[in-house]
């Protein structure tokens, strides 16, 4: 029978299941704990010598759907879900990561998990923040005791691609964790397989829940990782099936213990929510294109960051990756434009934190999200004062163009 198309194979995800009663959509399952009439196969659960379910930190039968929904499109071998995208990537590195190890992160990482990385150095855990757009700068900062190297597919809010394909092959040599973060592409754009990585992480939040109504992230086991070389993996997960020890561990240690968990309404809304993925995001993106190229020939427009420009350091890398080039965009207005100023004159792009919404959202970088990180280290980002970034939503592209003209009057 022939593969089917990420479209169809996602739509079709809950139903494949045989969900209760014929429903389209996985049912959303409130109970936190389950009972057994025979005590034994509650034991048998627990030991995990039989399936089903024990307690709703662990498992859940609307969160199993979600997870299987993701472990499809992102072509894997089993997924984690978790309450937050922060959640899944602390809850993973501090469940695979031990004191006296070493981690290779890119230097232009989301403010939150560099912010994350540098407590991990607390708890006796070396990191390196290097350039990944080359993959000579990893390779330079690989030690005997490297045991993950941590990546994004793009970065926000600057737009960097690391050299993903030859991080991949790097690792790959170095039998090394390649932990991909394919948030700003989502597998719809690009799979973390296809370069060799062991796991990727989605937070679920963006442009797969794509409404803003629910918090959620996963991390995904793409097969591609030999977890027979990895070095912190417990006796206790080491079984028949060496390639489930990673995801075991990552679900024991990460999500059991340290109670992250996602909820059933949350893991409904943003299952409904992925069903329309590839139409939001192909539209999102086509709009953040067609405002990059105005914006960079905009003359009260200094700098222009999108990985679609001809002008873009890694546009070639962007192109041959994916199969758009994303839905963020960011600015450095000229020095006579305040970026409150210019924000507070839209009414179409909504000031707002977020990313992959349905609505166009701006937000003053150096002032907010990466505030806390200091101009130094923001300067060696390539984020100044004035950088405004953009998560494009799905609005009409005249709409949007009419209210950055005006803006920028």
């Amino acid at each position: 029978m022939p593969k089917k198309g990420f479209f169809t194979t996602n739509l079709h995800s809950d139903r494949e299941d045989s969900p209760e009663h014929g429903v389209l959509h996985k049912a959303i399952h409130p109970s936190v704990a389950y009972g057994y009439e025979d005590s034994h196969h509650l034991a048998e659960v627990f030991q995990g010598k039989r399936d089903g379910y024990n307690y709703g930190r662990q498992l859940n039968p609307t969160v199993t759907a979600l997870q299987n929904r993701i472990t499809k499109m992102e072509s894997g071998r089993a997924s984690v879900a978790f309450a937050t995208g922060m959640a899944a990537i602390t809850s993973t590195m501090l469940a695979l990561l031990k004191s006296g190890d070493h981690l290779i992160a890119s230097a232009f990482l989301f403010g939150n998990t560099a912010s994350f990385f540098t407590t991990l150095e607390r708890f006796g855990i070396e990191v390196s923040f290097v350039d990944a757009t080359d993959m000579s700068n990893v390779a330079a900062a690989v030690k005997d005791n490297t045991r993950v190297v941590f990546v994004e597919t793009i970065a926000n809010p600057a737009t960097q691609i690391a050299d993903l394909e030859a991080i991949g092959e790097l690792c790959s040599t170095y039998s090394i964790l390649y932990v991909v973060d394919n948030t700003m592409t989502s597998p719809h754009l690009f799979l973390p397989r296809s370069v060799n990585a062991g796991l990727s992480v989605n937070a679920l939040t963006k442009y797969i829940g794509g409404h803003g109504n629910a918090l959620g992230g996963t991390v995904t086991d793409t097969g591609r990782f030999n977890w027979e070389s990895y070095p912190n993996i417990l006796d206790t997960y080491k079984s028949d099936d060496h390639s489930m020890w990673g995801i075991t561990q990552i679900k024991k240690k990460g999500l059991r213990d340290m109670g992250g968990a996602l909820g059933p309404e949350a893991a409904h809304h943003l299952a409904v929510g992925s069903e329309t993925l590839p139409l939001r995001l192909d539209r999102a993106c086509d709009n953040a294109l067609a405002l990059a190229e105005f914006c960079e020939s905009h003359p009260r427009i200094k700098k222009t960051f999108y990985p679609g420009l001809n002008s873009h350091p890694q546009y070639q890398r962007a192109g041959n990756l994916f199969k758009k080039y994303g839905a963020i965009f960011s600015v450095e207005l000229a020095d006579e434009l305040d970026c409150f100023e210019f924000l507070n004159r839209m009414d179409t792009v909504v000031s707002s934190s977020n990313l992959g919404d349905n609505r166009s959202l701006g937000i003053p970088v150096a002032h907010t999200i990466f505030h806390e990180m200091g101009a130094e280290r923001r300067a060696t980002m390539g984020i100044s004062d004035s950088m405004i970034r953009f998560s494009v939503g799905l609005e009409e592209l005249d709409d949007l163009l009419r209210n950055f003209e005006e803006a920028l009057v």
